[in-house]
């Protein structure tokens, strides 16, 4: 009889089984009414909300990036699931929608328990940050794609608008005002150029910077939308302010910022420094500590700023769009 088994080939099926029954505690936690629980189900189920006339599904699918690397590099791994959640839940949020669902998908060289224990924990806890349910997901032992101790993400949100609520800029109109809230730092984006300008060593002392987890937005949005007119919303992630921003500018349009009117974090500058990188390419590629941005009527920015204050979110008017053919984004201290 051959000795050859999916074990011995690098697959441990039991100890899969087993870290998918340690972490059924944490999953089942982030569960809200939806959820339609069916032993022996080969999918995910999840009840429509009622209360909606003309229900429109809106789903997002994004990773972490390489900041995964600096995660596995420094041996922190419960902040990342936050991220992979954040990256794809603000995505959703800038069409209005609210967030019903979440799945997983971790990929791995060997499966170590303690480290993607800590994963999960991070993916549920931006779960219930967002209001939504983790009702699946799959972890992948493959020996040979990866090594023994790396693993990649990968997340799928769902959410739900009302079809005539869709959020897509296209009453954007001039003089509407740009409502930015505060990032926590980097978010997820910009790392292979965080990494090619911070060594390891940089990368340890500024570990709580910069593995700082993605903030996620849905409770700030959904007190927005539900009591004032959004025209436009931007999660700023890569492409930043020049590509993600201007997304949702209709044409002949321009955003033009004020980027003295918000601190930018310290973090930002450091890096800035050492890399020597000029003020344009750090607007394109990081997001500069202003992590999403809204775009309301004159009247009703003071409005917003104020709901905003009421949960304790801080909020920066930022800029306002103007008449433009040529550019669609200026800034008052830089060219660009």
């Amino acid at each position: 009889m051959s000795k050859n088994t999916y074990k011995s080939s690098g697959v441990d099926i039991d100890k899969a089984n087993a870290f998918v029954r340690s972490i059924k505690a944490s999953v089942k936690n982030t569960f809200g009414s939806g959820v339609i629980q069916r032993y022996g189900a080969f999918g995910a189920l999840f009840e429509m909300p009622k209360g909606y006339r003309q229900p429109v599904m809106v789903s997002s699918t994004d990773g972490v990036g390489t900041k995964l690397l600096i995660a596995q590099k420094l041996g922190i791994h419960n902040t990342v699931g936050i991220d992979l959640v954040a990256m794809n839940v603000n995505d959703i949020l800038c069409v209005g929608a609210k967030p019903l669902f979440f799945l997983d998908y971790i990929a791995c060289g060997k499966l170590d328990p303690r480290v993607l224990k800590d994963v999960v924990s991070g993916i549920a806890k931006g779960c219930r940050q967002s209001g939504c349910s983790l009702i699946g997901g799959e972890t992948a032992e493959m020996p040979g794609m990866y090594k023994p101790d790396e693993y990649d993400l990968a997340g799928f949100a769902v959410g739900v608008v009302e079809k005539s609520r869709i959020i897509d800029g296209s009453s954007i109109k001039e003089g509407d005002r740009l409502i930015g809230l505060p990032s926590s730092g980097f978010h997820s984006n910009g790392y292979s150029l965080v990494r090619k300008v911070f060594g390891e060593k940089q990368q340890r002392e500024l570990a709580k910077d910069i593995l700082r987890s993605t903030r996620i937005y849905a409770r700030e949005v959904m007190q927005v939308i539900d009591k004032f007119k959004v025209k436009g919303m931007a999660h700023i992630t890569g492409g930043a302010f020049f590509d993600k921003l201007t997304k949702v500018l209709p044409k002949g349009k321009c955003f033009s910022i004020d980027d003295t009117s918000w601190p930018v974090p310290r973090v930002f500058q450091i890096l800035q420094k050492k890399g020597k990188i000029n003020t344009s390419e750090m607007f394109r590629t990081f997001n500069m500590g202003i992590g999403m941005v809204l775009i309301v009527s004159p009247a009703d920015a003071a409005g917003v700023k104020k709901s905003l204050a009421s949960i304790k979110c801080r909020s920066y008017e930022i800029g306002e769009v103007t008449k433009n053919s040529r550019k669609k984004v200026r800034f008052s201290s830089f060219h660009s």
